[in-house]
């Protein structure tokens, strides 16, 4: 036995040596010198103590190519990701599980579309060499240094990256916020199957001009169901990066301390391990930008400097028709339009499998667009469904947009960089040292003929289906130094001054209201300290419009004096989500149980969980309750039922729920027990490497349509943390050297470094770091300097 112990021992240690010099091959190198093919002159890469490169080059070719060559090292893994979703090449290193999210993106053309583009970029304009010099960094790491983990555990071979990849994931980020094929297909089978006065509560008003009439069959809505399914899948099990929503404001000078505009803002996306933002600092003769890069991108989406500051916040236009094609009886590869039969168009794809044949997928396009059927095999339903997006539309130089965006420092050349972003939408909030600030929402707008509403699916067959051309930028919503000396955003509906109709999927007002009402105080002078205090705010309006319809209704179902108490703890709740609330807890069970008591019976089980994952569950909950006679309180067993019965029974709902779950004791019944954010790993899936790459459970505050907006899927307790701020940036443009932000989880994408997630628990619990920009802080702060060297 002490022999054996011995020898175990021995084996043991050895192992770990190995697996510890192995992991230590993998890890980024942030120190020393390294010799870089095509560099002009060396280049400096100081890394701080968060992990972010402070990068300055003689000429911009040498700064963007050390960009893809060290962000590669930190995420090369997480643009192969990216890249082959939006390709539809996961089936080639996950095998055969992932040929329907494969199948889904090739049908929605994206592929196609970034090649088209890849082939149309100019190769002498700026943004092209930037392109060409970044994409030739992240090769020559490539072909020079290890190959991530990940690469080694599921046999990735290294490829180049091309223009083709950075376009094609342009389009999966466009998609990503693209909510048609989720809502369409499902308010479309509640009007055509209940009635339209069951679409009340969804704030969708009724406009049956250029709808398609009520024509699908039961194959059609089949296909329909499995396509929404395969969407929501697709991208909430990718474990990468899905834009949600977000929060953003510009202040005056004459409304700050400092005198100066003030920028603050937090993107809301899905969290995935690693987190989306990559953060670099890029200085070269006539240029400084402190960035956050999306991955194998270039250019900065969000940024500052000394002169100017932007942001973003996600529009939420609609931008993405379904139109149920009319197809030739005698002729099933033809649909009409524009009065006559006309062929689908038809071209094959090759999908490659692991372990598996390659699989041959058949994909069409009509004159509206790609047939999404086709997503799902041959045999999908009875209805060719086109897919009209703007995308697919236009010319969309969305590199070219944020190159400009990154250089804007004036009104004039930060709206002409707006001008140019087509889709998806996106609003610009912006500010410079001039004290100027403007908000521009951003997208190509199309002209729908009057009355057509695209909420639902239109009718292919009629005109009513085509577009009558895009809106000039001009009309577009907007504003530039307004009196009032603020902006906010939060991804409400816009009105825009010209007047035109801006159809959408759009957040409920309450957290834009929140927001507002606060920079609105004239008592306030805004800084840095104040705007942190309003970025991580936890209390919403929401809450209490939704309980306060209702609360008579609780207090006649409580059953006694405990119950009673609970009901009066709502009552006098303001809506705020701390860790420690009991009332958070239970209004988020409760809402849930509204919704399965009243909704769920109507719509059947898959459709109910089709609309918990849209936007249109938060707008349909105040709104059912506020109106004791909406339709939806009805029973559907054939006896009578009303709001007080309903109500009644997601109440005991909501209390069997929690004691089975949290416990007996009401005490116990936390918001930050039983709400959590963990940042997981895309094969964090598989035991055991959810132990080793993913993060958390942590206890989050916040919730769901809140500025700290922390928002876990509306559900049964307990709840898991989707998406929030991707990270948050205050800016005052009076000290923008000292500038703050965070990460939700760290800079580095590798796993077992010391950046992957040292910045997980500072962020949940509401801290901000410093971003370095000037000089004497990047020195100061250093904790490594790379250097590249011109290869010889």
């Amino acid at each position: 036995m002490k022999r054996f112990l011995i020898i175990l021992a021995a084996v043991l240690l050895t192992t770990a040596g190995g697996g510890a010099w192995y992991l230590h091959g993998k890890q980024p190198l942030r120190d020393g010198e390294l010799a870089l093919q095509h560099l002009g002159a060396p280049v400096q890469v100081r890394y701080d103590e968060r992990g972010v490169p402070h990068i300055e080059a003689q000429n911009e070719a040498d700064l963007y190519r050390a960009l893809g060559f060290v962000q590669a090292q930190d995420r090369l893994f997480q643009m192969e990701m990216l890249r082959r979703l939006a390709r539809g090449e996961l089936a080639e290193i996950l095998g055969a599980k992932l040929l329907p999210t494969d199948r889904l993106f090739r049908t929605l053309q994206i592929r196609e579309r970034a090649d088209q583009q890849a082939r149309e970029l100019d190769p002498e304009s700026p943004h092209g060499k930037a392109l060409a010099a970044y994409l030739d960094g992240i090769n020559q790491y490539q072909d020079s240094r290890p190959a991530p983990l990940e690469f080694d555990l599921l046999g990735i071979e290294k490829r180049p990256f091309s223009a083709a990849d950075t376009l094609s994931i342009a389009g999966y980020l466009a998609y990503s916020f693209a909510a048609a094929l989720r809502s369409e297909p499902l308010l479309t089978r509640i009007r055509d199957e209940l009635g339209s006065d069951y679409l009340k509560i969804f704030d969708t008003e009724w406009h049956p001009e250029g709808v398609l009439e009520s024509q699908l069959g039961n194959n059609d809505w089949q296909l329909l169901d499995r396509l929404v399914a395969l969407s929501d899948q697709a991208l909430a099990d990718s474990g990468l990066p899905q834009f949600e929503g977000s929060n953003a404001w510009a202040v005056s000078g004459a409304r700050t301390a400092s005198g100066q505009p003030l920028l603050a803002g937090d993107p809301h996306i899905r969290f995935s391990a690693p987190s989306v933002w990559y953060e670099a600092h890029l200085k070269a003769p006539g240029f400084e930008l402190y960035g956050h890069h999306q991955p194998a991108t270039p250019v900065a989406f969000l940024g500052h400097n000394r002169d100017f500051a932007w942001t973003l916040t996600m529009f939420q236009n609609d931008d993405m028709d379904l139109i149920a094609e009319r197809r030739n009886p005698e002729n099933p590869e033809q649909v009409w339009y524009q009065g006559r039969w006309v062929d689908l168009q038809q071209r094959q794809e090759v999908i490659k499998v692991k372990d598996g044949e390659p699989v041959t997928l058949l994909l069409r396009r009509s004159p509206h667009g790609p047939i999404i059927n086709d997503a799902l095999g041959d045999s999908a339903g009875t209805t060719p469904i086109a897919m009209w997006w703007t995308f697919l539309e236009t010319e969309n130089p969305l590199l070219d947009a944020f190159y400009r965006l990154n250089r804007a420092d004036t009104l004039a050349k930060g709206r002409a960089a707006a001008e140019r972003i087509h889709a998806p939408g996106l609003n610009l909030v912006w500010a410079n040292a001039g004290g100027d600030i403007a908000w521009w929402a951003a997208a190509k707008l199309p002209i729908r003929p009057a009355g057509v509403n695209p909420a639902f699916i239109l009718d292919g067959s009629a005109e009513a289906a085509d577009k009558l051309g895009f809106y000039p930028f001009s009309a577009n919503p907007q504003e530039e130094n307004p009196t009032r000396g603020y902006i906010v955003s939060a991804n409400f509906q816009p009105l825009p001054a010209s007047g035109i109709e801006i159809p959408g999927y759009y957040n409920p007002p309450e957290r834009g209201q929140r927001l507002n009402t606060r920079l609105a105080d004239p008592s306030v002078r805004w800084d840095l300290d104040n705007s942190q205090a309003l970025q991580l705010e936890t209390a919403t309006a929401y809450g209490p419009q939704l309980l306060t319809p209702i609360l008579d209704d609780l207090r006649a179902a409580a059953a006694d004096e405990q119950e009673r108490e609970l009901v009066e703890t709502l009552a006098a709740w303001q809506g705020d989500h701390p860790l420690q609330s009991l009332p958070a807890t239970l209004f988020n069970q409760l809402s849930y149980e509204l919704g399965r008591a009243t909704l769920a019976p109507r719509l059947g089980p898959q459709a109910f969980e089709q609309l918990l994952s849209t936007r249109m569950i938060d707008s349909a909950l105040p709104r059912l309750t506020a109106d004791p006679h909406s339709p939806w309180w009805s029973g559907v067993d054939g006896r009578p039922r009303n709001r007080t019965e309903a109500v009644a029974e997601a109440w005991r709902a909501t209390l069997q729920h929690l004691r089975a779950t949290l416990g007996e004791n009401p005490a116990r019944w936390r918001w930050g027990q039983a709400h959590t954010l963990t940042h997981q790993h895309p094969l964090g899936v598989q035991w055991p490497l959810g132990a080793l790459l993913n993060v958390g459970p942590l206890p989050a505050p916040g919730g769901h349509e809140m500025p700290n907006n922390l928002s876990q899927r509306i559900g049964a307790a307990p709840w898991a943390v989707g998406y929030g701020p991707s990270t948050r940036r205050l800016i005052d443009l009076a000290d923008a050297d000292h500038s703050l932000g965070i990460n939700p989880l760290g800079q580095s994408g590798v796993p077992f470094d010391r950046h992957y997630s040292d910045q997980a628990r500072r962020f949940i619990q509401g801290q901000y770091v410093p971003q370095h920009l000037s000089a004497d802080d990047v020195a100061a702060h250093t904790r490594g300097t790379l250097t590249l060297q011109p290869a010889h």
